[in-house]
């Protein structure tokens, strides 16, 4: 409970802090729109901007170098036995730093219970442009999870109740690269013991943090309309055979104060429970 009660309190110093710098950033706000329109991404399930499993390089937001940008999310995965619900908000300064809060609500139908996840998220752009540069754009980031109730977890053995991921993100669009069409991929280096994302808990009595390999790949038919496919590996800390995700998307931003993502999910085994498939949806609205 003081555990808890503590990470509640984080929450609150960081939400004021967040509508704090937006109220003071706020006139930047309005003029945040120095990209071209969907090269942000969309809003990745853990908070991160990027696709929705895999977080990018790119930051998010619209805001150049001389901007802030903020964006509110909520997406939705529902597959056999599963339910995720992700909804937080992005901040993006000046394009070097972007910070993200999640709050994850996981439907687990044969426990009738859901798992509660809050995750802050801060990344920070070490080179590079998406579209101008010659080398890719590689950004550092990482995300702090924590269970609001790990009973869950305990009973599958897993070692805690919260942990923090790195990542090390690399991302390119190749203007017309495949027939006229451009082309954006991206890969993500992971150092992570999250148990399904951490919902699960993190590390257990199998291998605990080890790099795990994240990657995303899309075909822009037009400027507002990218079709793709992601592929995440996962750990197996608790022997239960987690499976790797992936998912293959379509991503409409048809202006640069929405985007919406939807998607057909493939998730493997889930605690046991195989062949978990179903789909996606999300919502990020732009500031």
């Amino acid at each position: 409970m003081l555990l808890l009660s503590g990470w509640n309190s984080i929450i609150k110093i960081i939400k004021l802090a967040y509508l704090t710098i937006l109220i003071l950033f706020s006139s930047q706000l309005m003029a945040a729109d120095g990209k071209l329109i969907a090269t942000p991404g969309v809003s990745q399930v853990e908070g991160s901007a990027g696709g929705g499993l895999v977080p990018w390089a790119q930051l998010a937001g619209y805001a150049s170098q001389d901007e802030v940008a903020a964006n509110v999310f909520c997406s939705q995965a529902k597959v056999d036995d599963f339910r995720l619900r992700s909804c937080g908000a992005q901040l993006n300064l000046y394009d070097r730093v972007e910070f993200s809060l999640a709050h994850q609500s996981f439907r687990v139908d044969a426990l009738d219970t859901d798992i509660e996840q809050r995750i802050f998220g801060a990344k920070a752009r070490l080179y590079g442009d998406l579209v101008y540069s010659s080398w890719p754009m590689v950004s550092l980031g990482m995300q702090y999870k924590h269970l609001d109730d790990n009973d869950v977890a305990k009973a599958l053995n897993a070692k805690d109740s919260s942990g923090t991921d790195w990542y090390l993100a690399a991302s390119k669009l190749h203007v017309g690269a495949v027939a006229g069409y451009n082309l954006f991929w991206n890969i993500t280096a992971r150092y992570t013991d999250a148990n399904e994302l951490g919902l699960l808990g993190f590390g257990g009595p199998g291998e605990n943090k080890e790099v795990q390999w994240e990657g995303s790949a899309a075909i822009f038919l037009s400027r507002e309309l990218a079709v793709g496919v992601e592929y995440r590996q996962k750990p197996d800390n608790l022997n239960l055979d987690e499976d790797d995700w992936a998912d293959i998307f379509v991503a409409w931003t048809p202006n640069k104060d929405i985007s919406i993502t939807a998607a057909w999910l493939d998730l493997g085994s889930i605690a046991g429970s195989d062949d978990q498939h179903g789909l996606y949806l999300s919502l990020t609205g732009y500031f």
